[in-house]
């Protein structure tokens, strides 16, 4: 009989009709892990015996974490902070939240400076785990126009508004348009999104789309436009690093830990006018457009899935050879 291998819950309170970061994210690490861990993906953790339990998101995943945590025998417990996390929940003091980082062995972070944003009696529990995706061929672009693409589902967190305004000042350029992919989460973001289709030709919302009909977007366009106000390192600035289509990023945290300090694609948050001048200048001087290319090359071989894959079971193998008391 074959070793048996180890069991792990994996729990994420986004499956797979939510088509968002944090499902792609634990559909993935179920795979990476497939080969050397028994993986059972979950919404809620069931009560069900395994050796270690990933949960993603400290505050929406805490029922089942504090469960864990108060089961006996005392098993290793890793919790993967997201965006909400890091820049929402516990800047407010989210007791939940942040009982949960109290009793994880180790806090996976998604970028290279989230670890700032935790809580500093908690740092030394942080891993850097870059998330990753195979790299893909770069599609022929147009030379008609730029096409730009926003990939997003309509909440206040992307900061769709920001793009929004951005279009409406560049109302008079023909020559570049957006494109944009998420569903109206927030139904008021919606109706804008169909009020400025319909008098803002070069700005089109084509609601949720497939990920694979995704994926051949971003390989087809000149940039991809990501304004969010909020990030835990999102999983479509690796996608478009990796099918080699620039970003244009607000200067957050989990943009920043993704691009890197010295990337020239940033705007600040919320400045529509600073997004509508730097798409202006990548339609007019191509020299740009292939500056930031070249710059997210350079950071492409960070979101490689060897990468992610030998973090993940580093961290899972150490938990289960090194016994820790309940901290």
């Amino acid at each position: 009989m074959g070793k048996t291998k180890p069991r792990v819950a994996l729990v994420t309170p986004a499956l797979a009709d939510a088509n968002n970061g944090n499902w792609q994210t634990a559909r993935r690490w179920a795979r990476l892990l497939a080969g050397d861990y028994e993986v059972r993906l979950m919404q809620a953790w069931d009560g069900g015996d395994a050796d270690l339990m990933l949960a993603l998101h400290a505050r929406r995943s805490a029922p089942s974490i504090e469960a864990w945590s108060q089961q006996p025998p005392r098993r290793p417990l890793v919790v993967t902070l997201t965006g909400t996390d890091l820049y929402r929940d516990l800047p407010r003091g989210d007791a939940a939240a942040l009982h949960s980082l109290a009793v994880a062995d180790r806090l996976v972070v998604l970028h290279e400076g989230a670890s700032d944003d935790v809580p500093a009696e908690q740092r030394s529990k942080c891993v850097v785990c870059f998330q990753s995706t195979a790299r893909r061929q770069t599609l022929p672009k147009t030379t008609r126009h730029l096409r730009a693409l926003m990939v997003g589902h309509l909440r206040s967190e992307k900061d769709p508004r920001t793009a929004f305004a951005a279009m409406r000042l560049l109302g008079a350029r023909t020559d570049l348009g957006l494109d944009h992919i998420g569903a109206p989460l927030d139904a008021a973001l919606g109706d804008e999104a169909q009020t400025l289709m319909r008098v803002q030709p070069n700005y089109r919302w084509l609601g949720a789309l497939p990920h694979a009909a995704t994926l051949r977007r971003i390989q087809r366009a000149h940039v991809l436009v990501h304004p969010s106000a909020m990030e835990g390192g999102a999983h479509v600035v690796m996608e478009a690093i990796r099918c080699g289509t620039p970003v244009l990023a607000s200067r957050i945290s989990g943009n920043v830990g993704m691009l890197g300090r010295d990337y020239r694609g940033y705007f600040e948050p919320g400045d529509a006018a600073g997004l509508a001048a730097s798409l202006q200048q990548l339609r007019d001087d191509p020299a740009m457009l292939q500056g930031l290319r070249a710059q997210c090359d350079q950071r492409s071989p960070l979101f490689e899935p060897a990468r992610e894959q030998a973090t993940l079971k580093n961290v899972i193998a150490q938990l289960l050879e090194t016994p820790r008391e309940r901290p």
